[in-house]
């Protein structure tokens, strides 16, 4: 091992604190460590780092640090270049680390073949991160759930033998297969090498099933064998579903290793009940949460940041997952989250921060299209108000140290009193204490609707003002904290940052607009202080100098002398100013920016500093830097800038807001009928034939039937047709088909050309809002005469049911079962089609088997000149498949940031589906008469913001009811000046269509 100078310095200064290596170059452990700064933000700098723990935190290069984490999947977002966009939203409002699923589905089209290019380029997205200063939680499965079809669990894999999610040996061989593909990429991206900053990676997922049984032990056993074959050296981990103390270190073969595996878990609290106390405070023992493992870190894989949306929004009342934020807003957060950390949890995932989009086929049939999740960076990448606690938080733990070390502390009692009514009322209150510095951190949390005002001696000081603390909302108060040269002995506001810039010390304390705060820092004797803006008051008493200020806006005060040479900038912030208050670490050191809507990256070059990032309305620019510092530069202009009384350059004119953006009206529609298939003359001899009589499917083979299920002819996404020729030997009066499909799928018929009616899956309530495989029996009326007949079928699968339970649920059947007639037994013979060859660029996941897809009318380069021009809206009567296209193009300023939609809105009572291609990708479903989703973000680089678009829809109706589509239009989501470069997403060449 060589080591470089930083790690062989990091080791050596804590051989006497009782360091122990563990087996590998790359992760350790240890007794204790001091508390400290937190690392430097991470990045792949070539240099071999330490990545280990203790019962209290992560350690790296013998630092302790939180991780703050935010889940995000690249798969969800298909535009590399805005992976940029969203990390750099994360890194710039406090997080320090992204949780990342691998969906094997998305990158292994078939057995033995993986593609991490394009949209699926895992390398380019884990060195984004490194580039962005965020370390990686890396979760590749094999078995992800996610809300993704199959659980991620590729479609082939649904037609195979062998018994998933255990030590079954022919799925083993595939597991082994994904893991050596995915490791290869991974290993190159170790924090320990340098090569990027992955710190933790995960083994299996919420596996729950087969604990004491030798099929799981086996299984866990192998996957952490195979994963350190592989050269994966950070530590490792599992997520327990719930609180159950499963796969614990201990309760599998770890192959002798010690010290470099930790116990995680899952939760998901209602937002309505008290948050749990899953650590410290809670029960304790097996099912206590982070007790499970009392020598490892609190590691909270997954925690709610959100909730996904059923088809029909049962789970929101048909509001959407705009109904999701607002249950889970900035207040809950506050109010779970400070309980989790209370609770000593130091790895701390929200999921998810970023939910994006489940495009094409990806989505499990629980969910619909979007996965916006209500979470804090919606779909659209726009920030939300849930940033602006997590922002607050991140900012809290990488500036203060004193957090990532944190004991239980002797129970205080707190005196309250209701506001709003008067009447008493009681908080939760959590007390800790850093056991080096003596540092004391409150957390005060209300879960009464009233506003409360509390009465908190803060380490036996009285705080003389109450502090409120909202209904249903929580804070966190400290003392004994060092504040750079001084010591913070109390305050009502809470503690947000602080830093060292120039000649002085900055600290930033936050809350609720208008409260009425005080702020109380030792000083040895009295100070000048000078109030540079807002209105605060100030006395010196008993040893401290005492700020009294009401929250709006930013309160500034300077304060000098007292005992110390160094002055400190006291700055107060109200919520929304707060969150216009960035930090960046740079390699000269930190700086702060106040301002704009969000500050990218920031770089001092001499005495310059060069600044990037977004502004939405017009904005001040203000930055505090190091010494010397005399120019600002953003986004490549330079602005003159003047000195202030707070040790800032100040922009002397403000920052342009964002330009206006002009969206096209959609027309010039071109129309085409489909489903030929449905004809008794078309040509199926080069459809598959279907005359299998055994499968692997979890679904039993009907007696006397073939095997129908699509998965078996390897057609495992979109939509599958079969058709059964027969020569009838007698007069039946009913045709019966059987079928099985995700959630919301459909069946239509026809006989020798004619329909013979749509069979539709029920909407699902809130009893079935979990049931991923649905079946059913749609009988048909049935007349003819005879002679040879055809029946053509389409079924409209939808995706595979997860395999949350380890039951193989990912291989209950999709499309046809069985199919039998009353009064007559006929025999049929059957041929199946359904997608063509996986794009080479879109994937596997991106279309189906309907004709126009096999033919290309979905594609950009597709002629459709001479179908027919009509106006929307349509009100088109008849069963099955008619589609539109039409083009246009946008000449939106680059510099602009636009997020863009396609609205789709009718008549609720209309019975029809849309898929929605963006040239030539499947951006989505909308089922108009179900719902809840009306809008489709259209991503920038799959969308051309400057330039040509094509716009196709498929259109399947039941002839039920008249179909659309109605009114479709492009909607702005959100728009900044600024953003990241786009590039657009490379097209496949044109290819030649099959029938």
């Amino acid at each position: 091992m060589v080591l470089s100078r930083r790690t062989f310095s990091a080791l050596a200064g804590t051989t006497a604190l009782g360091l122990t290596l563990s087996g590998s170059d790359g992760a350790f452990a240890r007794a204790s460590a001091p508390t400290g700064p937190a690392p430097e933000p991470p990045g792949a700098d070539g240099s071999r780092h330490t990545v280990g723990f203790d019962k209290y935190s992560m350690l790296v290069d013998g630092r302790r640090v939180v991780l703050w984490s935010g889940e995000v999947h690249p798969f969800r977002l298909p535009s590399p270049s805005l992976w940029r966009d969203v990390l750099e939203k994360l890194r710039a409002h406090g997080y320090n680390t992204i949780s990342v699923y691998v969906s094997w589905n998305y990158h292994s089209p078939a057995p033995g073949q993986y593609d991490f290019t394009g949209v699926r380029d895992l390398d380019l997205f884990l060195r984004t991160a490194a580039e962005t200063g965020l370390y990686v939680i890396l979760r590749p499965g094999p078995y992800i759930n996610a809300e993704v079809d199959a659980g991620g669990f590729p479609g082939w894999l649904t037609a195979t033998r062998g018994t998933a999610r255990t030590s079954d040996p022919t799925y083993l061989s595939y597991v082994d297969e994904w893991l050596t593909a995915v490791n290869r990429i991974a290993a190159r991206h170790l924090y320990t090498h340098g090569g990027g900053t992955i710190v933790l990676y995960q083994l299996e997922n919420e596996y729950a099933n087969h604990v004491t049984s030798p099929r799981g032990r086996d299984y866990m056993a192998h996957l952490y064998a195979k994963v350190r074959a592989d050269g994966i050296d950070v530590p490792l981990f599992h997520n327990d579903k719930g609180r159950n103390g499963y796969w614990a270190p201990g309760t599998f073969d770890t192959g002798g290793e010690s010290g470099r595996y930790l116990y995680g878990f899952d939760g998901y609290p209602s937002p309505v009940a008290p948050p749990p106390d899953w650590g410290y405070f809670g029960i304790g023992g097996t099912k206590g949460g982070s007790t499970a493992s009392p020598e490892t870190p609190g590691l909270l894989a997954e925690f709610g940041g959100g909730w996904f949306d059923p088809w029909g929004g049962v789970e929101f009342d048909g509001k959407g997952y705009a109904e999701s934020a607002r249950t889970r807003d900035a207040a809950y957060e506050r109010r779970f989250y400070l309980t989790n950390l209370a609770n000593g949890i130091k790895v701390h995932n929200v999921y998810m921060t970023f939910g994006g989009t489940s495009w094409g086929w990806l989505p499990a049939p629980v969910v619909y299209t979007s996965y916006d999740y209500g979470a804090a960076l919606d779909e659209a990448r726009r920030p939300t108000p849930k940033l602006v606690p997590m922002h607050q938080l991140g900012q809290l733990l990488h500036s203060v140290p004193d957090l990532a070390k944190l004991d239980r502390a002797a129970d205080v009692q707190v005196g309250a009193r209701g506001g709003a009514s008067g009447a008493d009322g009681g908080i939760t209150a959590y007390h800790l204490i850093n056991p080096d510095t003596k540092a004391h951190f409150h957390i005060l949390r209300n879960d009464r609707t009233d506003d409360v005002l509390a009465a908190v001696p803060l380490a036996g000081v009285n705080v003389p003002l109450p502090v409120p603390v909202p209904g249903l909302d929580a804070r966190l108060l400290a003392t004994g904290l060092r504040l750079g040269r001084r010591t913070l002995r109390y305050s009502s506001a809470q503690p947000m940052l602080w830093l060292t810039a120039g000649r002085q010390d900055i600290a930033v304390f936050t809350g609720r607009k208008g409260e009425a705060t005080r702020t109380a820092v030792e000083c040895a004797r009295e100070p000048t202080v000078t109030v540079l803006e807002g209105k605060a008051h100030h006395a010196y008493a008993s040893g401290a100098l005492h700020v009294d200020a009401e929250l709006g806006g930013l309160t500034r005060v300077l304060v000098k002398g007292g005992g110390t040479d160094t002055p400190l900038l006291l700055l107060l912030a109200d919520d929304e100013t707060s969150v216009r208050l960035w930090r960046y670490d740079t390699p000269s050191g930190p700086v702060l920016v106040h301002g704009p809507a969000l500050l990218r990256t920031a770089a001092l070059r001499g005495t310059t500093v060069h600044l990037t990032g977004d502004t939405v309305e017009e904005a001040d620019l203000e930055v505090w830097g190091p010494r010397g510092m005399s120019e600002v530069v953003w986004s490549r202009s330079t602005l003159k800038a003047r000195a202030t009384t707070s040790g800032s350059l100040r922009a002397e004119r403000r920052l342009p807001g964002v330009a206006a953006v002009h969206l096209p009206a959609l027309g010039n529609w071109r129309f085409h009928a489909e489903n030929p298939e449905s004809a008794a003359a078309f040509d199926d001899s080069a459809w598959k034939v279907a005359d299998r009589n055994s499968s692997y499917s979890t679904t039993p083979v009907p007696a006397g039937q073939p095997v129908l299920f699509a998965d078996d002819y390897g057609f495992h996404y979109g939509d599958v047709w079969y058709r059964g020729r027969f020569t009838d030997v007698g007069a039946a009066e009913s045709v019966s088909l059987s079928y099985v499909t995700g959630t919301q799928g459909l069946l239509m018929a026809w006989l020798d050309g004619k329909p013979l009616g749509t069979h539709r899956m029920p909407v699902p309530d809130k009893s079935t809002v979990r049931k991923g495989t649905w079946s059913a029996t749609a009988t048909f009326p049935v007349r003819y005469t005879n002679g040879p007949h055809v029946l053509s079928v389409l079924v409209r699968r939808m995706q595979h049911d997860m395999d949350g339970a380890a039951k193989d649920t990912h291989k209950a059947a999709r499309g046809l079962t069985a199919v039998t007639f009353a009064g007559a037994s006929p025999a049929l013979t059957w041929r199946i089609q359904g997608g063509a060859a996986p794009d080479p660029v879109r994937g596997p996941l991106n279309h189906g088997g309907l004709y126009g897809e096999r033919q290309g009318w979905h594609l950009p380069e597709f002629t459709d000149g001479g179908w027919k021009v009509v106006d929307f809206p349509r009100t088109a009567r008849g069963q099955g498949v008619a589609w539109y296209r039409t083009g246009f193009r946008l000449a939106i300023d680059p510099g602009v940031d636009a997020s863009i939609g396609l609205t789709l809105t009718d008549d609720p009572a209309r019975a029809y589906r849309v898929q929605i291609f963006l040239n030539g990708w499947n951006m989505g479903q909308y089922i108009n008469d179900v719902g809840p989703q009306h809008t489709f973000v259209l991503p920038g680089g799959i969308l051309r913001t400057r330039g040509a678009n094509t716009l196709a829809l498929a259109v399947l109706s039941d002839g039920t009811t008249p179909a659309g589509p109605g009114e479709v239009k492009l909607t702005l989501m959100g728009s900044a000046a600024g953003g990241v470069p786009v590039t657009p997403v490379d097209s496949p060449a044109a290819r030649t269509p099959s029938s």
